[in-house]
């Protein structure tokens, strides 16, 4: 992995350590608790998304580093691999989603978006980001019309690809819907802005994070106003993966070792922080997922030998499982 990378994503390794370190344990006081959901197979997994598929319960995971998608199914203790690395040409696998057709979303940052059919595991339709156009796309969240929102980390946009365009066999541009330049902050050009989104149970409201300056932002998808959404006793700074549930809002603060809940106001213009859990077993969450009673979260140990730093991940790599948040 670039330096590049390296600079623009997360903390240096050691300043995540340190983080580490300070935390307190969850598992010493009363509160949430964390265990380990399920494995991944792959000692090089270093795992960034997730998603659960509506109609079974099972759970797929992405390799950042290798492309591989992996399957847990539901209440399995092991994960299997799905796709194999460099599938259809894929090195890396970020944001996954499932819809309710039964197609998995697959995020490579460096190229667009693959949709596969879960049944044949056939890819159906790649939608790709033009040749000489920079971008990372990040994180996507689909709406319960079945529209498909997707982040990028290096231009402050958002992406829309609706229903009709997934066609069989086909590649199609992905570009750009929403612009949200005029209300996230300028940052410097080797940093990351937009990284997780989510949407509100109506699909009209979506919500993205700037992971580099802690903002929340809320963007109008029949208008496309954007806002900034007012933040109450906290930020989300390394803000990542975001999960929202009616008006309760998740969100995985990677360099940090954090997951914070927030309860949104109806509108969706402020939030109010009503719960924080920073333990260094979270190992450097990427993103969440919601099952009954609690929480998937991903633990990337990405300072471990990954895209934060070096070192040597501690095997296997593992999905958390988090109550009480």
């Amino acid at each position: 992995m670039s330096r590049s990378f390296h600079r623009r994503t997360f903390l240096t390794a050691t300043a995540a350590a340190a983080v580490a370190v300070a935390a307190p344990s969850a598992t010493a006081a009363a509160g949430p608790r964390i265990s380990t959901a399920f494995t991944l197979p792959d000692d090089r997994a270093y795992p960034e998304g997730i998603a659960l598929d509506p109609r079974t319960g099972d759970a797929y995971v992405g390799s950042f580093t290798t492309g591989a998608v992996y399957r847990a199914t539901a209440g399995s203790r092991a994960a299997e691999v799905f796709l194999p690395a460099g599938t259809d040409g894929r090195t890396t696998a970020n944001g996954l989603k499932v819809d309710r057709a039964g197609r998995l979303w697959v995020i490579d940052h460096t190229t667009g978006i693959d949709v596969y059919d879960l049944r044949t595991r056939s890819l159906l339709t790649r939608f790709e980001v033009p040749a000489g156009v920079a971008r990372f796309l990040n994180d996507l969240v689909i709406t319960p019309d079945g529209t498909v929102y997707a982040t990028d980390s290096v231009r402050p946009v958002i992406y829309r690809i609706s229903p009709a365009e997934v066609v069989r066999g086909a590649r199609a541009p992905l570009t750009p819907r929403y612009d949200l330049s005029a209300e996230v902050p300028p940052h410097a050009p080797d940093t990351y802005t937009l990284n997780g989104i989510a949407a509100d149970p109506t699909g009209r409201l979506l919500f993205a994070v700037d992971m580099t300056g802690g903002g929340l932002y809320r963007v109008d998808v029949r208008d496309g106003s954007v806002r900034h959404v007012a933040l109450h006793g906290g930020d989300l700074t390394h803000g990542d993966g975001l999960l929202l549930s009616h008006r309760t809002l998740w969100a995985a603060h990677n360099a940090s070792n954090t997951l914070t809940r927030w309860h949104l106001s109806p509108d969706g213009t402020e939030a109010r922080l009503t719960r924080t859990l920073t333990d260094p077993a979270l190992q450097i969450p990427t993103t969440v997922a919601r099952t009954p009673g609690a929480l998937l979260v991903v633990r990337s140990q990405f300072d471990k030998g990954g895209p934060m730093g070096a070192g040597v991940p501690t095997p296997p790599f593992t999905v958390a499982r988090v109550t009480g948040m």
